[in-house]
């Protein structure tokens, strides 16, 4: 009777590290996510960069 008890035990704490497991895995997906979305911002900030300066260029010639 008791042993089950024990047994019962082992898996509840099985179950658990599973789930910290999961939670660790979940975290780890956003911190990728995330960095893609700053990437993503970097380059949108580039092509604006290069936006302004090839808008800058084509004042300079109209003058």
């Amino acid at each position: 009777e008791r042993e089950r008890g024990r047994g019962g035990g082992e898996r509840e704490r099985e179950k658990e590290r599973e789930r910290e497991k999961e939670r660790e895995r979940e975290k780890e997906r956003e911190r990728k996510r995330e960095r893609k979305r700053e990437r993503e911002k970097e380059r949108e900030r580039e092509r604006e960069r290069e936006r302004e300066k090839q808008q800058q260029q084509r004042d300079i010639r109209k003058e």
